[in-house]
């Protein structure tokens, strides 16, 4: 369990980098974010060699043993970490912007995973955006089907107000889902 737990922790910390570094080369209204991890197990990644921190993984883990038992789950361990995303333009964790901004932070983190996606893998992925039109202003709505566009790749996009995808009803395919049909709009 320990080996196992330093090992997702090591890859999570690699997809971190990986996410700031496309989440850095980002343009256009999306607010730039950086993402970190933080945990004990990060902690000891950052300070001791991973075997080394295997090590305190399975010591706390036979520490806590009794405890966790009661609980019903470990009380240290990667699943105990927490992401923390920050608004880099303002220096500020998006715990404290705005609710838009936390919004707009969120479809940066997307985008750039799509980008770093398109790249491993020589082909785009497959967007499921719910309701995403709805919270951003026209600019930012633009900018999301430019970038969507510009990925090459597929996105589901839902919504209640068709008139939010009226500027790409040229360039996507449109559904209406009612009474349990689907037809398209």
């Amino acid at each position: 369990m320990a080996e196992h737990g330093i090992a997702v922790t090591a890859a999570r910390l690699q997809l971190v980098a990986r996410l700031n570094a496309a989440c850095a080369m980002a343009a256009g209204p999306f607010p730039a974010a950086h993402l970190a991890l933080q945990g004990e197990a990060e902690s000891w990644l950052e300070a001791m060699p991973a075997l080394d921190a295997e090590e305190a993984l399975r010591e706390g883990l036979a520490r806590g043993r009794a405890r966790d038992a009661e609980s019903g789950g470990a009380s240290i361990g990667p699943q105990r970490s927490d992401l923390v995303v920050t608004h880099v333009a303002k220096g500020q964790p998006a715990s404290r912007c705005s609710t838009g901004e936390q919004k707009a932070l969120l479809i940066s983190v997307v985008l750039a995973d799509a980008r770093l996606r398109a790249l491993d893998r020589g082909a785009a992925p497959i967007l499921l955006l719910d309701e995403v039109a709805a919270h951003l202003d026209a600019a930012r709505r633009e900018a999301l089907y430019a970038e969507i566009e510009a990925l090459g790749c597929q996105a589901w996009m839902t919504g209640t107000d068709e008139s939010l995808f009226a500027p790409i009803a040229g360039r996507a395919q449109h559904f209406r889902v009612r009474d349990g049909s689907v037809t398209v709009a």
